[in-house]
């Protein structure tokens, strides 16, 4: 027997928050059961889902290192637990990968100690384990895989993160085109420097589409869901992109469109479901375009984040 601990896929920036936003969808996500073993220490003894490519190294995988840091923090790094770690979410996708299986084995192994540690207690842990993947200790697909919801990550270093409000009916689609970026490498072309007008424009937007949750605000949110700086830089990245965002805008109900965390998937943010399956059509139609294979993912905002199964 053991503790299973569902973490869902998440998109990080949400387009206009680059590293201070994100929000958790209801699939897909990753799955990890912990359980205690004889043998002193913590071990990772299966992997699935991961065609061969992740390590069952505590130190080079994210659930391990954050199953441990956790561990090490409540003075039981000697505590036999073994690890199954069930990827269920393509590597590379923008959808957070890394940081589920982190987020997923931390509740875990929270839930099977009996610890009573609150999510926010177990975000340090997940954010150290995410770390492996992405090369920072940031929060914006850790948070809200772990509590739902859309978040706003004040501060990374202090883990400063708030649930923003969501209004009903709010829908998202993802597109995941059969390409892979790698988080490193998307953050590898960023430019360091940003010119006046776009912090200007950038921050008019990130306070624009806040004060459109809050007030429930539709139009408002879909004037504000511009990136004018993390966009242009990583569209190259995604074959066809300005025409699948296109395909996206030109249907109904659809608030604004952009790259889902280091791409390649692509969200439409909707009014509701209806437009989000049209939307979700039309980008996939638009990828087909440039011969290119994708999924669709269709869900409301997730409010409960990661579970216990």
């Amino acid at each position: 027997m053991g503790i299973k601990a569902f973490a869902p896929a998440s998109i990080g920036n949400v387009g206009v928050g680059f590293d201070i936003m994100g929000l958790c969808l209801e699939r897909p996500g990753d799955e990890v059961i912990a359980r205690t073993s004889e043998t002193p220490g913590l071990r990772i003894t299966k992997i699935t889902g991961h065609g061969g490519r992740l390590s069952s190294d505590i130190d080079k995988n994210t659930a391990g290192v954050a199953a441990r840091s956790l561990l090490e923090h409540l003075g039981e790094s000697g505590r036999g637990i073994e690890l199954e770690i069930h990827k269920k979410m393509p590597f590379g996708s923008g959808l957070g990968s890394s940081a589920a299986s982190a987020v997923a084995a931390v509740v875990a192994v929270s839930e099977l100690l009996r610890t009573g540690l609150s999510k926010r207690e177990l975000l340090h842990f997940a954010c150290l384990g995410e770390q492996v993947a992405s090369g920072s200790y940031h929060a914006d697909n850790v948070a809200p895989s772990l509590i739902g919801g859309i978040v706003l990550i004040r501060d990374s270093a202090t883990l400063d993160v708030h649930r923003l409000h969501v209004p009903k009916g709010l829908y998202v689609v993802v597109v995941y085109p059969k390409v892979e970026i790698l988080t490193k490498e998307a953050r590898a072309i960023l430019k360091p420097d940003v010119t006046l007008k776009q912090y200007v424009s950038q921050s008019a937007n990130v306070g624009g589409f806040i004060v459109g949750l809050y007030n429930s605000d539709i139009a408002l949110i879909g004037r504000s869901l511009r990136d004018d700086i993390i966009e242009p830089q990583r569209a190259a990245l995604i074959p066809g992109f300005y025409d699948v965002k296109s395909a996206a805008l030109s249907c109904e109900g659809v608030l604004g469109c952009s790259i889902s965390g280091s791409g390649p998937s692509v969200f439409a943010l909707c009014a509701n479901s209806l437009a989000a399956e049209s939307a979700g059509l039309a980008m996939q139609q638009a990828f087909a375009g440039h011969k290119v294979e994708s999924d669709i993912f269709l869900s409301p905002i997730n409010q409960e984040g990661a579970t216990i199964c």
